[in-house]
């Protein structure tokens, strides 16, 4: 058998891992396997881009659990996206990028495809296998989740996002600090997700539990209250400035400082219509997505908050690139190791699908069908864990 890995999109503290897991099961369950990686993801099956990976390399697999990152490299391709894959050079005009990939499959005798990335990764290589069935070629595409964002349909929990969310908390219990150098300090710690505030809520959880673990001693000069969350603002729910300068006001005066978590997709749509009604120009990426440092939402909430409350400084910090590029945690190479045990096995059972807990099955590892595959699943502000702790946040009275 002749299997092929590829990562695609942005980093995930699970890419390396998932790497190292894979080659490590292919050589224990069938040594004779023959196993390559197309490098950056779709632009280099595209471009035939590979690289081999002889058993003598598989038995060194282990030593990609302590990197974070890809060995094989990711990139932003939209199979779907054909004057994008052009723009690109990646193929040439009149060609359609889907049988530009088949073909490369076809010529390389590829007989299963994992890929490891999220919604439009798994629902691309779909469409992949789709096509070759059509051309009857025989494709299995067994896919693993993997997104920081954590909002993957019907996933219950995407590889790397726990660890990318208490990599926020370690970057965020060191940036608080900065509150004793300036007085009057507002700091804002914005943390990825598009459309989705649940790494923002995790990373916040996560710096609370480990904030219990720390004794302070106001009469040292650290005084508890400074290192708290003031505020969390998550795309589920809607900003309110102004009842959030009347709440936060009396805390500065108190304190002399603030504390925000900020996800970058909170008011996004609002915040481009307002630029683009100005008549700039928001570049879009091969998935529609706009660039997010083009709006760059942390900075203006901060802004607007420190006016209206009268900070006298503001400092913006974003964990995203610190959190995303990790190497997996314990927790999460414990999952990763399941998924891909379970991967392998419905490779060799002809099963294609996304591996992952199945919402829809009790949270059941699964197979799940890429038919029911979407993104852009949002918080459930409504869950009453995540309600109280929002609730405490903000009223903890």
């Amino acid at each position: 058998m002749k299997v092929a890995l590829l990562t695609s999109g942005g980093l995930a503290p699970c890419l390396s891992a998932a790497v190292g897991f894979l080659l490590q099961r292919y050589d224990d369950l069938d040594p004779d396997t023959e196993v390559i990686g197309y490098l950056n993801g779709y632009q280099g099956l595209l471009q035939g881009r590979s690289r081999i990976f002889p058993r003598s390399v598989r038995k060194q697999a282990s030593r990609l659990l302590a990197f974070g990152g890809s060995p094989i490299g990711n990139s932003r391709v939209k199979l779907s996206n054909t004057a994008d894959c052009e723009k690109k050079g990646l193929i040439r005009p009149g060609e359609n990028p889907f049988e530009v990939a088949a073909k490369q499959l076809m010529a390389d005798h590829v007989q299963v495809l994992h890929t490891i990335g999220g919604d439009d990764t798994s629902t691309t290589a779909a469409e992949l296998a789709k096509f070759l069935q059509k051309n009857h070629y025989p494709l299995q595409v067994v896919g693993l989740p993997k997104t920081i964002d954590n909002d993957i349909v019907p996933v219950q929990l995407s590889l790397g996002a726990t660890t990318a969310a208490e990599q926020g908390a370690l970057f965020f219990e060191n940036i608080v600090h900065e509150h004793t150098t300036t007085p009057g300090m507002l700091i804002v710690h914005e943390v990825m997700g598009r459309h989705c505030g649940w790494l923002t809520y995790e990373t916040a959880r996560c710096y609370c539990e480990r904030f219990k673990q720390r004794r302070f001693v106001p009469e040292l000069g650290f005084l508890q209250a400074a290192f708290e969350i003031h505020g969390i603002y998550v795309p589920e729910i809607p900003f309110d400035l102004e009842v959030e300068v009347a709440r936060l006001k009396p805390i500065y005066e108190r304190l002399g400082s603030l504390n925000l978590f900020v996800s970058e997709g909170v008011g996004l749509d609002s915040m481009v219509s307002l630029i683009e009604a100005d008549g700039k120009k928001l570049e879009r990426d091969a998935f529609g997505h706009i660039k997010m440092a083009d709006v760059n939402v942390g900075q203006w909430i901060g802004k607007e908050l420190q006016k209206r409350i009268g900070a006298k400084k503001l400092l913006v910090q974003k964990s995203g690139y610190f959190a995303r590029s990790a190497r997996a945690n314990a927790a999460d190479l414990h999952r990763i190791q399941s998924y891909v045990d379970y991967a392998v096995e419905c490779a060799f059972n002809r099963q294609s699908g996304l591996i992952g807990q199945d919402t829809r099955y009790h949270n059941q590892l699964r197979c799940i069908e890429f038919e029911a595959v979407s993104g852009n699943r949002p918080l459930n502000v409504q869950d009453p864990g995540i309600k109280a702790f929002l609730t405490q946040i903000h009223d903890p009275q």
